[in-house]
């Protein structure tokens, strides 16, 4: 949804409260897609800071189902962001694809919320998620999941150093 700011230009301390729905259903990254389990309206306040400059503040509040990066499993993880950041109006297009901040959520005196959003999850997104911190994975050998039962696999894992003696003894197996 795109929110006109223009009349937040003519007066310094002009300010501006929207509530807007979150529209994604499912949040795609490099990383993989998540679907949206659960979503609160955003809350934006847009403060008109004089010479074409505007204070955003937000409070994003949204629920991603995301597997555990152990087991597999779905987990729920809540991301709640509450962020501030000054933006000039005034600046091109071409001055903020420049800058090391690159606001592609403002197109001339327009914001677009879901951009915006989108950018703030991603930045905000766990680097490890875990269904919990005693999660015991899954068998590299056979796949069972080791939460719910215990595979029977031999985990044992030899002496690196012995490689080449091991190939010479299972070399004779084969015989």
């Amino acid at each position: 949804m795109l929110v006109d700011l223009s009349e937040l230009l003519s007066r310094e301390d002009k300010v501006k409260s929207v509530e807007i729905p979150l529209e994604m259903e499912v949040f795609t990254s490099k990383t993989g897609s998540y679907p949206v389990a659960e979503k609160k309206p955003m809350a934006f306040t847009f403060t008109g800071l004089g010479n074409r400059r505007v204070m955003l503040e937000a409070d994003i509040d949204v629920t991603l189902t995301i597997p555990c990066d152990r087991c597999l499993e779905d987990v729920r993880e809540n991301i709640r962001i509450s962020t501030s950041k000054e933006i000039n109006l005034g600046d091109t297009d071409v001055t903020r694809r420049d800058a090391l901040d690159e606001m592609t959520y403002i197109s001339g005196a327009e914001f677009d919320a879901e951009k915006f959003a989108y950018g703030e999850i991603l930045v905000n997104l766990p680097m490890k998620v875990l269904c919990s911190e005693s999660c015991k994975g899954i068998c590299n050998r056979c796949g069972t999941n080791l939460n719910h039962e215990d595979c029977g696999c031999d985990t044992t894992e030899p002496d690196p150093r012995m490689a080449k003696a091991l190939e010479v003894f299972n070399s004779f197996k084969e015989v």
